[in-house]
């Protein structure tokens, strides 16, 4: 009975792993964040990228739309620009499946044995911004999330709209300091 009070909370657990992003970013700490208002997309950086043309551009307009919205303009001669970098992995979890019901062996007992694996195509998305002047990078961010989105495009979209947006929350950093 006390397994089926943590039920609902492992089904939870499992429901938010499988549609978190987990985030990471790095800066350079002499680069005056502030001094940035403007991008430009880099074009042979996002032409390295392994993933299909419609998903460049979905990506694209994500980053312009995070970007525009922190009060960033797209421009011709621009402060920053913004390269891309994708990684694909296919990720496998193994599960322990020992439970029942009953005391002791029974062979009427009820019960599952054994592990269940299960496979999800993970993805890892990389936003470089360079630094123009400079033509040094002054901030990355990675999201890493569950690429697995059907057939469904509005889907895919939105989360690679979530994936980007969490991302590029992480921009710019530390902002006060600068």
């Amino acid at each position: 009975m006390k397994a089926l009070k943590f039920l609902p909370l492992l089904v939870l657990f499992v429901f938010a792993s499988c549609t978190s992003v987990r985030v990471a970013s790095d800066y350079d700490k002499k680069a005056n964040f502030n001094s940035y208002g403007s991008f430009a997309f880099y074009k042979p950086g996002i032409d390295k990228a392994k993933i299909s043309d419609l998903d460049k551009k979905r990506i694209l307009r994500a980053i312009e739309s995070a970007m525009t919205s922190k009060g960033m303009i797209k421009s011709e001669s621009p402060d920053l620009l913004v390269s891309i970098f994708t990684k694909e992995r296919e990720r496998v979890d193994v599960y322990n499946n020992n439970f029942g019901y009953g005391w002791g062996w029974n062979p009427w007992f009820y019960g599952n044995y054994g592990n269940s694996v299960s496979r999800s195509t993970e993805g890892s998305l990389y936003i470089d911004l360079i630094d123009t002047k400079t033509n040094e990078l002054v901030w990355q961010g990675i999201g890493t999330a569950s690429l697995h989105t059907g057939s469904d495009i509005d889907k895919k979209d939105e989360r690679i709209r979530e994936i980007v947006n969490e991302v590029l929350a992480e921009y710019p950093p530390n902002k006060m300091n600068n």
